[in-house]
């Protein structure tokens, strides 16, 4: 059976096929049991290593919660501050005004070219040389400014994108009707494009909730990666232990944002398609009536 993209395979395929696949199995085996096997060497895996992480709380209440408190903390901030300016971001760059839309344009794609770590550092910098912020509060700040800066830019794309991919009658049917440029943006545009956009902005806030761990790593930020070295120490160097759990955490609270998101994006695609109120049998024979003379009661 043939397809519009692909033959049907072989014979000659099938076996090779089969024979790859059970290469790429025995292969995929080995490994898994050369990393099980230096992990046992190296003792990664005896009990007294993941004891703490279900044996008792004081590892959570010491070490984990703190840090997930602060990850939360910097996500939660970069993200309130991110997403509007975003957005401000966005729609500027489709300014017809060029003294709005070229600057505008500079400093999205200036902020977008530059990694985020590095931004993350120069904020550090900037705190320090230029500001009363105390040493506790830099990394907290550094972090926030590293991650709004880039992100911003980000979703100023995607709100472009995703404005610029409604069709073109949208905004020709609200000049039809009177409606200035800014009431078309703000009361028809955006609210079509909310549900386009959802998937990638959602992405987006997945990528600031994973960036604030390079705060953890380079710039002494109180996050959950920063916690692993203290708690890998205390407990006698259960490095793995410790990162597994650690990444555990961020599957799972990635993993919650994605789910709502889809569950949003879902109940926003069915109200779209909602036809509103529903007439009952009466009103729709005055309807006819009214509108065409036909229609209504027979007597």
């Amino acid at each position: 059976m043939s397809s519009l993209l692909y033959d049907a395979q072989g014979p000659r395929a099938k076996r090779r096929n089969v024979v790859l696949t059970v290469v790429f199995i025995a292969a995929l085996a080995a490994l898994l049991w050369w990393v099980y096997g230096t992990l046992q060497d190296k003792q990664q895996l005896e009990w007294a290593k993941w004891k703490p992480f279900f044996g008792g709380t004081e590892a959570w209440t010491t070490y984990i919660l703190p840090g997930l408190e602060n990850t939360l903390k910097a996500a939660a901030l970069a993200m309130v501050i991110a997403l509007p300016l975003g957005a401000v971001l966005g729609i500027a760059r489709m300014s017809d005004h060029a003294w709005i839309r070229v600057p505008v344009g500079v400093v999205v794609e200036f902020f977008r070219a530059i990694p985020v770590l590095i931004l993350m550092i120069f904020g550090l910098a900037l705190y320090s040389e230029y500001t009363n912020v105390s040493t506790d509060d830099r990394p907290l700040y550094a972090v926030v400014t590293g991650l709004v800066l880039y992100n911003a830019a980000v979703l100023a794309e995607i709100v472009r994108a995703g404005i610029l991919a409604l069709p073109k009658g949208q905004s020709e049917a609200a000049m039809a009707i009177g409606l200035r440029k800014g009431q078309t943006m703000r009361t028809i545009l955006l609210p079509q494009a909310v549900t386009t956009m959802l998937p990638a902005i959602v992405s987006q806030v997945v990528v600031i909730v994973k960036d604030t761990a390079l705060g953890g790593g380079v710039l002494t930020f109180a996050d959950l990666i920063a916690a692993v070295s203290p708690m890998s120490s205390y407990y006698g160097a259960n490095t793995i232990a410790s990162f597994t759990v650690v990444a555990l955490i961020f599957i799972a609270i990635n993993f919650a944002l994605t789910s709502f998101a889809s569950w949003l994006e879902q109940r926003l695609r069915r109200a779209k398609k909602s036809t509103g109120a529903v007439l009952n049998p009466d009103d729709a024979s005055i309807a006819g009536t009214a509108g065409t003379g036909i229609g209504g009661a027979i007597p």
